[in-house]
């Protein structure tokens, strides 16, 4: 139960960044999304020390245990827009594989990169 109202508590941090980041948002009239904002936000309040990881950890890895079932909602609102898709279709699919496999190497390249910058001791 101890562990519930913990994983509870980091959701609420985690969550009440993204707000916070949709307030900026809609208050600065931006054209960035409020959840990249606060995406920012949370790795700015994380490099500072302001939040501690261990505030966030146990709910930020249940989220992203579970991410999958975030995509169901929109990948069933595709559904609405079938007639997009009649002229187009192969074309939107092709652009969907291209950049999702772009992404995934990236990101793999990236964090490669950062491994082994990691392991490799800096002189002081």
């Amino acid at each position: 139960m101890l562990k519930l109202i913990k994983i509870i508590m980091h959701i609420i941090i985690l969550y009440g960044i993204y707000l916070i980041g949709n307030w900026i948002q809609v208050a600065l009239n931006l054209f960035i999304p409020g959840s990249v904002i606060g995406m920012v936000l949370l790795f700015i309040v994380l490099m500072t020390n302001i939040i501690k990881v261990t505030w966030i950890e146990e709910g930020s890895k249940l989220i992203i245990n579970h991410l999958t079932l975030f995509f169901i909602p929109a990948t069933v609102g595709v559904m609405n827009y079938f007639e997009l898709f009649k002229g187009n279709g192969f074309l939107l699919v092709l652009i969907a594989l291209l950049s999702t496999a772009l992404v995934m190497a990236l990101s793999g390249v990236i964090s490669q990169w950062l491994m082994r910058r990691k392991e490799v001791p800096h002189d002081e």
